[in-house]
């Protein structure tokens, strides 16, 4: 975790480490981001915990359409309430009652922690006491105005869709699996596969929205400067690599120039230097948890060094098919 921020530690990767790394059990920090994003976006400063439950119970009430397993608690008050405003059994009033008293009790609290510490920026301050709600700081309003605000969205409703998936399915560590024709990752849900998120959102935010090779900025969003989703280790070569190449371990975002321009990798090796990258990318997604970390380890292996080595058996398997290699020219400074 420290090591993702060691790096280009702005808000934004700040934000996106309080989602993708924080212990999830349960999914209140998703839908308050999301709300808090809102708000601030509206140009809110103090924020009364009335106004905030609306957004906040609307994102979860999303979800619970979803996944009826929005934790690792047997019961919660708070998420029968929002269920039962979703049958319409509980009024808008009775619901916004209920959070107001039950549903911010935790998550206010722990919403900065990053394992035994907070991160260094505030996105909010605590004045419940003093005012009855958060005040919202600059940094969060140009957080929630920058063109960064869409993907970070998008990849927190991912991480989201992950760990629910995981809840709700009891999704094995070797289940999640990536469908080249969607794009998404899915699970299994008996014998049928179950499209949880797109590919993009969940891997952009531990790239911190750069393309993989030459660190240029990218986006998940539509558009052309969305970003490709890439073999590290080419499809081409699969019949020489261990592993399945579509596992989430050689999978990673890349610009369209790297991808497949004039000068791009297309079926390539990647360069050793691009191998230990992928380690340390892998690594970041090792450091969060369920379910991309058990995936990953199921692929890789369960240590760090049996991760390392089996990246380095598949680039001397690639080696003897293409001798050449390929290798970016970063256009940016280094972004992970």
């Amino acid at each position: 975790m420290m090591q993702f921020l060691a790096v280009q530690p702005s808000s934004q990767n700040q934000f996106r480490a309080l989602m993708l790394f924080g212990r999830n059990v349960a999914s209140y920090k998703f839908a308050l981001s999301k709300a808090l994003l809102e708000v601030a976006r509206d140009g809110a400063d103090l924020v009364s915990l009335e106004k905030l439950a609306d957004p906040y119970t609307r994102h979860l009430r999303d979800h619970l359409t979803l996944a009826s397993k929005q934790g690792t608690s047997r019961s919660s008050r708070f998420l029968e309430a929002c269920k039962g405003a979703n049958a319409g059994t509980v009024s808008d009033d009775e619901l916004r009652s209920i959070t107001v008293s039950l549903g911010f009790n935790n998550v206010i609290d722990a919403f900065h922690r990053l394992g035994a510490h907070d991160v260094g920026q505030r996105f909010f301050l605590d004045e419940r006491t003093a005012a009855g709600g958060l005040r919202i700081t600059d940094e969060l309003r140009h957080l929630a105005h920058s063109p960064a605000a869409a993907d970070l969205g998008s990849e927190t409703e991912a991480r989201w869709r992950l760990v629910e998936t995981a809840w709700e399915l009891g999704v094995e560590r070797s289940l999640i699996t990536y469908n080249d024709e969607t794009q998404a990752f899915a699970a299994a849900d008996g014998a049928r596969r179950v499209t949880v998120t797109s590919a993009r959102a969940a891997l952009n935010g531990y790239q911190k929205g750069h393309c993989f090779y030459c660190f240029t900025s990218v986006t998940i969003e539509p558009g052309q400067l969305a970003a490709d989703v890439d073999h590290v280790f080419p499809w081409a070569l699969r019949s020489l690599l261990t592993g399945n190449p579509n596992g989430v371990w050689n999978l990673v975002l890349a610009c369209r120039d790297c991808n497949r321009g004039a000068n791009g990798k297309f079926d390539c090796v990647p360069a050793l230097d691009l191998v230990a990258r992928l380690h340390r990318r892998n690594e970041f997604l090792i450091t969060s948890h369920h379910p991309l970390r058990e995936t990953l380890m199921a692929q890789t292996g369960a240590a760090p060094a049996l991760r390392a080595a089996f990246l380095q058996g598949n680039y001397r398997a690639a080696k003897l098919a293409r001798i050449t290699e390929w290798s970016a020219v970063p256009r940016d400074d280094e972004a992970f």
